[in-house]
């Protein structure tokens, strides 16, 4: 790989420093993250693969992307990324301890990140694995539902346990929750925490004020990854309270460490209706 992107590699302990040009780094990364993928799904790795990936990487990139997966290895089986959009958006994670997604619903970007959670938690690299949300009321009230505070909430966090039922069985969640292996709570109690060695999950970001998102972000604790997702066109907030994810989209840039990866209507991967529709109430709404 040094010679094909004449760049210089630099092993130390389980650590590679990459020097050269940013963009000959940025080649070499993929095929390494690619090369980590095929070893995650027990595949052989030969000089002769290794070099067929470094040829394909820039006039194939696409399937490249599309061919990444997540290990999951309590189900003996991996996820295909389904878009390109979905393989980077799995690239920037693996490469940066704070990533924002954005964009339409049903793009993948709470189940990719649950998914990439639990591969991260198998492999010991994170000891835990936070999943929050802001509670915000969609259009009914709380107050009128049935039951003590928790049962309340309850309803509103279904969307989480979705994720994680579909990837794990529900004896391992309820011995994970009980380990405190796996926690699903509500923004507010992140308050006044520190989250080291986890991977912190916050959904419906988009309804997060300014300062709630600060207080997320200054939650994040060593050798932590946080993944921030949501829809800026579907905030619940007042309409004079800045979203925090939309504030932070615009003040974070350019920070090392932190990448942004937005995914459009056509990423949509429900019932193909779905991305017409968004495009129709955003049709309406011009």
């Amino acid at each position: 790989m040094e010679d094909k992107f004449n760049v210089s590699i630099y092993p130390k302990g389980n650590e590679l420093t990459i020097e050269g040009d940013s963009n000959k780094i940025e080649d070499t990364l993929k095929v390494l993250y690619i090369l980590k993928d095929l070893y995650n799904s027990s595949d052989d790795i030969t000089i002769q693969k290794v070099m067929s990936i470094a040829d394909n990487i820039e006039s194939d990139k696409e399937n490249q992307l599309i061919s990444m997966r997540i290990k999951l290895p309590y189900l003996g089986r991996s996820i295909q990324m389904k878009t390109i959009s979905q393989g980077e958006y799995l690239y920037k994670m693996q490469r940066n301890d704070i990533v924002f997604a954005s964009g339409a619903a049903g793009t993948g970007k709470t189940f990719l990140s649950v998914a990439y959670a639990i591969n991260l938690l198998s492999e010991g690299r994170v000891e835990r694995i936070i999943i929050t949300r802001p509670v915000v009321e969609a259009g009914e009230s709380l107050g009128y539902l049935p039951g003590d505070f928790k049962e309340k909430i309850s309803p509103y966090m279904r969307p989480v346990y979705d994720a994680l039922y579909s990837l794990l069985s529900s004896d391992i969640i309820l011995r994970y929750t009980e380990e405190g292996k796996i926690e699903v709570a509500p923004l507010a109690y992140m308050r006044g925490r520190t989250l080291s060695k986890a991977f912190i999950i916050l959904d419906e970001a988009q309804n997060t004020t300014v300062s709630q998102m600060k207080m997320f972000l200054s939650r994040i604790g060593e050798k932590s990854k946080a993944i921030i997702t949501g829809d800026i066109s579907q905030s619940d907030l007042p309409n004079n309270v800045e979203s925090g994810l939309e504030n932070a989209l615009k003040i974070l840039k350019g920070i090392n460490g932190i990448s942004f990866h937005h995914f459009d209507k056509k990423d949509v991967i429900r019932h193909h209706l779905v991305s017409e529709i968004l495009a129709a109430y955003d049709n309406a709404g011009k």
